[in-house]
């Protein structure tokens, strides 16, 4: 007797989890269609400049420590076809980003993507917005996230899914765990392939600046995201 509702104690749990996560999905799905979704990694500045007081970040209930790597600055050379001919593709099924310059491929990694209840968008978008590095904060609870000097952002976005929401591409310092969903929504990527890539996709940025926005002269990269 004490199995059977031990077993149907456990089962109904599984089935609530299961309708909460399929309504959250169903919510986000018609908030992205009508253009209202809420989630993202919203920046806390536009600037693109380092937060030289930033130091310290907070994921996962831990306080980290910000690498080195996320603040270096060095000379970069963009190789590669014209920016016509560049696009990204995100495979939110198997957790990769290719960069493809036609049909060529110029670089392919691991990422991580959105967990169930802040789902990654799908479709197909244009990098809008770069920065260099920016402050991230948000979440609640065990979600609770402060990211001060996140490197390397690229936001997308499309007529459904406007700018302000936050959606990008960025590096990651506070997990390397790529290959699983772990983001609020943007696609996390290891910090040295992120940085090849925000100097490969348009809008172009010079070295001398720390942050552009795209322009019909100078148009961001196309970007499309699927299951």
């Amino acid at each position: 007797m004490k199995k059977w509702f031990i077993v149907v104690i456990a089962s109904t749990v599984v089935i609530f989890a299961l309708i909460v996560i399929f309504s959250l999905n169903n919510h986000n799905q018609e908030n992205a269609e009508s253009g209202k979704l809420k989630f993202g990694c919203t920046p806390m500045n536009l600037s693109g400049e380092f937060d030289m007081n930033g130091k310290y970040a907070f994921f996962d209930s831990k306080k980290i420590t910000i690498p080195k790597i996320a603040f270096l600055e060095k000379e970069v050379s963009v190789l590669g076809s014209s920016s016509e001919n560049k696009w990204i593709e995100v495979d939110l099924s198997e957790q990769k980003m290719k960069a493809w310059e036609g049909d060529k491929l110029y670089l392919e990694t691991l990422v991580s993507t959105g967990l169930p209840w802040y789902p990654t968008p799908t479709g197909e978008f244009r990098v809008w917005l770069k920065l260099r590095a920016t402050k991230m904060e948000g979440g609640s609870g065990k979600y609770y996230y402060y990211l001060p000097n996140v490197p390397y952002v690229m936001f997308f976005e499309n007529e459904k899914v406007p700018g302000w929401i936050g959606y990008g591409l960025h590096g990651t310092y506070w997990h390397d765990d790529f290959g699983t969903q772990r983001s609020h929504g943007c696609v996390n990527l290891p910090t040295n392939i992120a940085e090849q890539l925000f100097y490969w996709v348009s809008p172009e940025l010079t070295n001398s600046k720390w942050s552009v926005r795209s322009t019909s002269d100078n148009p961001g990269t196309r970007i499309v995201i699927h299951e």
